[in-house]
């Protein structure tokens, strides 16, 4: 084989190396970042931050324990380079309706503010439980609205 046919073998597959690594890099995920989404046109609390560090290495969360699929069974096999839908994606409601008489499951589903109230809230009320921890503890994870909505 020639030395100029190897040669351009040797480029054309650094080159597919190269390109090919993009493909599956997958969403860097910001570490900390605010719950906002573009559906709401206004928020009447503050916005939520997030840590994945702190939720992952602090605390031992799974994905799987708040990404899930259209059916509810959880992500555990996420990575954090892995693209997930928004919440907003699947839980479009944003505007209750008034006098609405549906389930508090049927809420979770519809609405955005029920599902993320009803996964964070549930989860940090069983962290608390799990560790004695009342609301007032430092080490509590928050329950309370102002906890996690800060005042802007």
């Amino acid at each position: 084989m020639s030395k100029k046919i190897l040669a351009l073998m040797l480029i054309a597959g650094v080159a597919i190396l190269f390109s090919s690594s993009g493909i599956f890099a997958g969403t860097e995920v910001a570490d900390t970042f605010k719950m906002e989404t573009k559906e709401y046109a206004k928020h009447s609390k503050g916005l939520v931050e997030l840590s994945h560090k702190k939720h992952a290495d602090d605390y031992g969360a799974k994905c799987g324990d708040c990404h899930h699929d259209a059916d509810g069974t959880p992500l555990n096999d996420l990575k954090m380079t892995d693209d997930v839908q928004k919440c907003i994606e699947c839980h479009k409601g944003t505007e209750k309706v008034r006098g609405e008489k549906i389930s508090k499951a049927e809420k979770i589903q519809k609405y955005h503010q029920d599902a993320m109230h009803a996964n964070c809230k549930g989860c940090h009320r069983d962290y608390n439980k799990e560790k004695g921890y009342d609301r007032k503890s430092t080490e509590a994870a928050p329950t309370g609205c102002s906890d996690c909505h800060p005042r802007e």
